[in-house]
Protein backbone atom coordinates (compact mmCIF):
# COMPACT_ATOMS: atom_id res chain seq x y z
CA UNK A 1 0.00 0.00 0.00
CA UNK A 2 2.94 2.54 1.22
CA UNK A 3 4.68 1.75 -2.34
CA UNK A 4 1.39 2.40 -4.17
CA UNK A 5 1.17 5.27 -2.62
CA UNK A 6 5.02 6.68 -3.11
CA UNK A 7 4.43 5.60 -7.37
CA UNK A 8 1.68 8.22 -7.01
CA UNK A 9 3.32 11.12 -5.79
CA UNK A 10 6.08 10.41 -7.83
CA UNK A 11 4.23 10.62 -10.68
CA UNK A 12 2.78 13.61 -9.72
CA UNK A 13 5.90 15.07 -9.33
CA UNK A 14 6.21 14.11 -12.54
CA UNK A 15 3.31 16.16 -13.89
CA UNK A 16 4.30 19.07 -12.22
CA UNK A 17 7.86 18.55 -13.97
CA UNK A 18 5.86 18.20 -17.28
CA UNK A 19 3.93 21.17 -16.73
CA UNK A 20 7.37 23.22 -15.75
CA UNK A 21 8.54 21.99 -19.24
CA UNK A 22 5.84 22.87 -21.16
CA UNK A 23 5.98 26.38 -19.77
CA UNK A 24 10.06 26.80 -20.24
CA UNK A 25 10.21 25.30 -24.06
CA UNK A 26 7.02 26.30 -25.60
CA UNK A 27 5.62 29.41 -23.15
CA UNK A 28 2.27 27.67 -22.59
CA UNK A 29 1.57 27.98 -18.62
CA UNK A 30 -0.95 25.05 -17.28
CA UNK A 31 0.41 25.45 -13.66
CA UNK A 32 -2.82 26.88 -12.46
CA UNK A 33 -5.06 24.51 -14.31
CA UNK A 34 -6.71 22.30 -12.41
CA UNK A 35 -4.14 19.46 -11.48
CA UNK A 36 -6.79 16.50 -12.01
CA UNK A 37 -7.72 17.92 -15.50
CA UNK A 38 -3.79 17.76 -16.70
CA UNK A 39 -2.82 14.42 -14.86
CA UNK A 40 -6.23 12.74 -16.58
CA UNK A 41 -5.60 13.80 -19.82
CA UNK A 42 -2.20 13.20 -19.66
CA UNK A 43 -2.92 9.36 -19.09
CA UNK A 44 -5.00 9.75 -21.88
CA UNK A 45 -2.55 10.73 -24.32
CA UNK A 46 -0.15 7.93 -22.50
CA UNK A 47 -2.23 5.45 -23.41
CA UNK A 48 -2.73 6.68 -27.22
CA UNK A 49 0.82 7.06 -27.98
CA UNK A 50 1.91 3.75 -26.32
CA UNK A 51 4.44 5.75 -23.73
CA UNK A 52 5.24 4.29 -20.35
CA UNK A 53 5.27 6.87 -18.04
CA UNK A 54 5.11 10.76 -17.96
CA UNK A 55 8.80 10.79 -17.37
CA UNK A 56 9.22 9.74 -20.82
CA UNK A 57 6.48 11.97 -22.26
CA UNK A 58 8.47 15.00 -21.24
CA UNK A 59 11.59 13.90 -22.90
CA UNK A 60 9.56 12.52 -26.30
CA UNK A 61 7.46 15.95 -26.00
CA UNK A 62 10.68 18.54 -25.52
CA UNK A 63 11.88 17.33 -28.91
CA UNK A 64 8.84 16.42 -31.07
CA UNK A 65 6.68 19.04 -31.87
CA UNK A 66 4.16 17.06 -33.16
CA UNK A 67 3.65 14.87 -30.08
CA UNK A 68 3.21 18.51 -28.29
CA UNK A 69 0.82 19.64 -30.65
CA UNK A 70 -1.22 16.74 -29.79
CA UNK A 71 -0.95 17.21 -25.72
CA UNK A 72 -1.83 21.02 -26.62
CA UNK A 73 -5.38 19.57 -28.15
CA UNK A 74 -5.51 17.05 -25.26
CA UNK A 75 -5.04 19.86 -22.21
CA UNK A 76 -7.63 22.20 -24.76
CA UNK A 77 -11.15 22.49 -23.70
CA UNK A 78 -12.78 21.32 -26.77
CA UNK A 79 -16.31 19.82 -25.21
CA UNK A 80 -18.30 21.93 -27.50
CA UNK A 81 -21.97 21.96 -30.07
CA UNK A 82 -24.07 24.52 -31.74
CA UNK A 83 -26.40 25.44 -29.77
CA UNK A 84 -25.17 24.22 -26.37
CA UNK A 85 -27.20 24.37 -23.76
CA UNK A 86 -30.08 25.68 -26.00
CA UNK A 87 -31.76 27.53 -22.68
CA UNK A 88 -28.42 29.30 -22.57
CA UNK A 89 -29.16 30.92 -26.39
CA UNK A 90 -33.16 31.07 -25.34
CA UNK A 91 -32.20 33.30 -22.33
CA UNK A 92 -30.13 35.43 -24.62
CA UNK A 93 -32.11 35.97 -27.20
CA UNK A 94 -35.46 36.82 -25.05
CA UNK A 95 -33.50 38.69 -22.30
CA UNK A 96 -29.95 39.97 -23.37
CA UNK A 97 -30.89 41.08 -27.01
CA UNK A 98 -33.24 43.47 -26.13
CA UNK A 99 -30.98 45.26 -24.72
CA UNK A 100 -28.61 44.64 -27.02
CA UNK A 101 -30.82 46.06 -29.55
CA UNK A 102 -30.65 49.91 -28.21
CA UNK A 103 -26.86 49.96 -28.79
CA UNK A 104 -25.76 51.46 -32.18
CA UNK A 105 -22.98 48.85 -32.31
CA UNK A 106 -22.30 45.42 -30.39
CA UNK A 107 -19.08 43.81 -30.07
CA UNK A 108 -18.95 40.10 -28.52
CA UNK A 109 -15.94 38.16 -27.33
CA UNK A 110 -16.36 34.37 -26.95
CA UNK A 111 -13.16 33.29 -25.14
CA UNK A 112 -12.22 29.78 -25.24
CA UNK A 113 -14.47 29.17 -28.84
CA UNK A 114 -12.48 25.75 -29.28
CA UNK A 115 -13.70 24.64 -33.12
CA UNK A 116 -16.43 27.21 -33.43
CA UNK A 117 -20.31 25.92 -32.76
CA UNK A 118 -21.17 27.94 -29.85
CA UNK A 119 -19.99 31.59 -32.44
CA UNK A 120 -22.09 30.13 -35.13
CA UNK A 121 -24.89 29.66 -33.00
CA UNK A 122 -24.63 33.00 -31.56
CA UNK A 123 -23.98 34.43 -34.93
CA UNK A 124 -27.36 32.68 -36.56
CA UNK A 125 -28.95 34.11 -33.35
CA UNK A 126 -28.27 37.95 -33.89
CA UNK A 127 -29.06 36.84 -37.54
CA UNK A 128 -32.68 36.55 -36.71
CA UNK A 129 -32.75 39.18 -34.34
CA UNK A 130 -31.40 40.96 -37.26
CA UNK A 131 -28.29 42.44 -35.08
CA UNK A 132 -25.69 40.61 -37.21
CA UNK A 133 -24.30 43.29 -39.55
CA UNK A 134 -24.01 45.59 -36.62
CA UNK A 135 -22.03 42.85 -34.60
CA UNK A 136 -18.22 42.32 -34.16
CA UNK A 137 -17.48 38.98 -32.84
CA UNK A 138 -14.12 38.58 -31.67
CA UNK A 139 -13.52 34.51 -31.07
CA UNK A 140 -10.63 33.45 -29.52
CA UNK A 141 -8.68 30.16 -28.04
CA UNK A 142 -4.72 29.33 -27.51
CA UNK A 143 -4.91 26.59 -29.67
CA UNK A 144 -4.64 27.36 -33.57
CA UNK A 145 -5.56 23.76 -34.66
CA UNK A 146 -9.28 24.20 -33.26
CA UNK A 147 -9.06 27.79 -34.56
CA UNK A 148 -8.19 26.70 -38.20
CA UNK A 149 -11.43 24.41 -38.06
CA UNK A 150 -13.83 27.09 -36.33
CA UNK A 151 -12.41 29.69 -39.53
CA UNK A 152 -13.48 26.75 -42.21
CA UNK A 153 -17.07 26.57 -40.71
CA UNK A 154 -17.43 22.58 -41.76
CA UNK A 155 -18.49 20.17 -39.73
CA UNK A 156 -19.85 16.11 -40.28
CA UNK A 157 -23.11 15.90 -40.99
CA UNK A 158 -23.81 13.44 -38.41
CA UNK A 159 -24.55 16.00 -36.35
CA UNK A 160 -27.40 17.74 -37.79
CA UNK A 161 -29.73 15.67 -36.19
CA UNK A 162 -28.67 16.94 -32.52
CA UNK A 163 -27.77 20.34 -33.42
CA UNK A 164 -30.83 21.11 -35.23
CA UNK A 165 -33.12 20.06 -32.25
CA UNK A 166 -30.56 22.66 -30.03
CA UNK A 167 -31.43 25.05 -32.90
CA UNK A 168 -34.81 24.52 -32.42
CA UNK A 169 -34.97 24.36 -28.27
CA UNK A 170 -33.17 27.80 -28.24
CA UNK A 171 -35.66 29.58 -30.10
CA UNK A 172 -34.66 29.40 -33.70
CA UNK A 173 -37.16 30.63 -36.21
CA UNK A 174 -36.48 29.39 -39.72
CA UNK A 175 -35.15 26.20 -40.69
CA UNK A 176 -31.53 24.96 -39.35
CA UNK A 177 -30.73 23.96 -42.51
CA UNK A 178 -31.24 27.38 -44.23
CA UNK A 179 -27.41 28.32 -42.92
CA UNK A 180 -25.81 25.22 -44.08
CA UNK A 181 -25.25 23.62 -47.09
CA UNK A 182 -24.87 19.72 -47.65
CA UNK A 183 -21.67 18.43 -49.23
CA UNK A 184 -21.07 14.59 -48.95
CA UNK A 185 -20.36 13.94 -45.52
CA UNK A 186 -19.84 17.37 -43.92
CA UNK A 187 -21.76 20.54 -44.16
CA UNK A 188 -20.78 23.92 -45.12
CA UNK A 189 -22.10 27.15 -43.20
CA UNK A 190 -22.90 30.25 -45.00
CA UNK A 191 -19.77 32.75 -44.71
CA UNK A 192 -21.97 35.18 -43.36
CA UNK A 193 -21.96 34.12 -40.74
CA UNK A 194 -18.75 34.58 -40.04
CA UNK A 195 -17.80 37.79 -42.08
CA UNK A 196 -17.78 40.07 -39.15
CA UNK A 197 -16.22 37.12 -36.78
CA UNK A 198 -12.34 37.72 -36.23
CA UNK A 199 -10.28 34.35 -34.82
CA UNK A 200 -7.57 35.24 -32.42
CA UNK A 201 -5.12 32.90 -31.24
CA UNK A 202 -5.10 34.41 -27.35
CA UNK A 203 -4.33 32.46 -24.31
CA UNK A 204 -6.69 33.83 -21.33
CA UNK A 205 -3.55 32.79 -18.84
CA UNK A 206 -1.44 34.96 -20.20
CA UNK A 207 -2.88 37.80 -23.02
CA UNK A 208 -4.09 40.67 -22.31
CA UNK A 209 -8.05 42.35 -22.46
CA UNK A 210 -10.09 42.89 -25.38
CA UNK A 211 -11.66 46.69 -25.02
CA UNK A 212 -15.33 47.66 -24.25
CA UNK A 213 -17.02 44.64 -25.33
CA UNK A 214 -21.27 44.16 -24.40
CA UNK A 215 -21.00 40.59 -23.94
CA UNK A 216 -18.63 37.93 -23.13
CA UNK A 217 -19.23 34.15 -23.45
CA UNK A 218 -17.25 31.99 -21.95
CA UNK A 219 -18.77 28.53 -20.92
CA UNK A 220 -17.12 25.93 -19.25
CA UNK A 221 -13.73 27.43 -19.11
CA UNK A 222 -13.16 28.50 -15.73
CA UNK A 223 -14.01 24.77 -14.26
CA UNK A 224 -10.63 23.59 -15.34
CA UNK A 225 -8.80 26.35 -13.70
CA UNK A 226 -7.83 26.28 -10.02
CA UNK A 227 -9.30 30.02 -8.02
CA UNK A 228 -6.11 31.48 -8.66
CA UNK A 229 -6.58 31.75 -12.53
CA UNK A 230 -10.45 32.18 -12.64
CA UNK A 231 -9.72 34.81 -10.49
CA UNK A 232 -7.05 36.32 -12.75
CA UNK A 233 -9.49 35.67 -15.95
CA UNK A 234 -12.52 37.25 -14.49
CA UNK A 235 -10.76 40.28 -13.25
CA UNK A 236 -9.65 40.21 -17.39
CA UNK A 237 -13.11 39.93 -18.43
CA UNK A 238 -14.13 42.51 -16.16
CA UNK A 239 -11.47 45.34 -17.40
CA UNK A 240 -12.77 44.10 -20.49
CA UNK A 241 -16.53 44.51 -20.36
CA UNK A 242 -18.46 47.92 -20.74
CA UNK A 243 -20.01 48.98 -17.84
CA UNK A 244 -23.88 47.29 -18.43
CA UNK A 245 -22.39 44.73 -20.36
CA UNK A 246 -23.08 40.82 -20.12
CA UNK A 247 -20.65 38.07 -19.38
CA UNK A 248 -22.36 34.27 -19.67
CA UNK A 249 -20.61 31.70 -17.78
CA UNK A 250 -20.89 27.71 -17.69
CA UNK A 251 -23.56 26.04 -15.73
CA UNK A 252 -21.74 25.01 -13.21
CA UNK A 253 -19.45 28.46 -12.60
CA UNK A 254 -20.22 31.52 -10.82
CA UNK A 255 -19.07 34.48 -9.75
CA UNK A 256 -19.71 33.92 -5.87
CA UNK A 257 -16.21 33.38 -4.98
CA UNK A 258 -14.75 36.20 -7.18
CA UNK A 259 -13.44 39.36 -5.63
CA UNK A 260 -15.50 41.00 -8.24
CA UNK A 261 -19.11 39.43 -7.35
CA UNK A 262 -20.19 43.27 -6.24
CA UNK A 263 -19.74 44.61 -9.62
CA UNK A 264 -22.33 42.23 -11.28
CA UNK A 265 -26.22 41.45 -10.70
CA UNK A 266 -27.35 38.00 -11.30
CA UNK A 267 -29.04 38.90 -14.40
CA UNK A 268 -30.25 35.16 -15.01
CA UNK A 269 -29.10 32.65 -12.25
CA UNK A 270 -30.63 29.84 -13.94
CA UNK A 271 -28.54 30.32 -16.92
CA UNK A 272 -25.47 31.91 -14.74
CA UNK A 273 -25.20 35.14 -16.69
CA UNK A 274 -24.50 38.39 -15.01
CA UNK A 275 -24.36 42.16 -16.04
CA UNK A 276 -22.13 44.43 -15.14
CA UNK A 277 -23.26 47.29 -12.77
CA UNK A 278 -23.41 50.79 -14.65
CA UNK A 279 -21.43 52.06 -11.48
CA UNK A 280 -18.37 49.48 -11.68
Amino acid sequence: MEEAVKLLKIEDIEIELLIKAVKEMYDYDFSNYRFAHIKRRLKRRMELSRIDSINDMTGKLLRDKKLFAEILLDLSINVTDMFRCPGFFKEIREKVIPILKTYPSIKIWHAGCSTGEEVLSMAITLKEEGLLQKTKIYATDFNQAVLTIAKRGIYPVSNMKKWTENYQKAGGKNSFSDYYRANYKHVIFDNELIDNVEYINHNLVTDGKLMDVNLIICRNVLIYFNQTLQNSVLDLFTESLKKGGFIGLGIKENLKTNSIKNKYTDFSSKYKIYRRKPGY
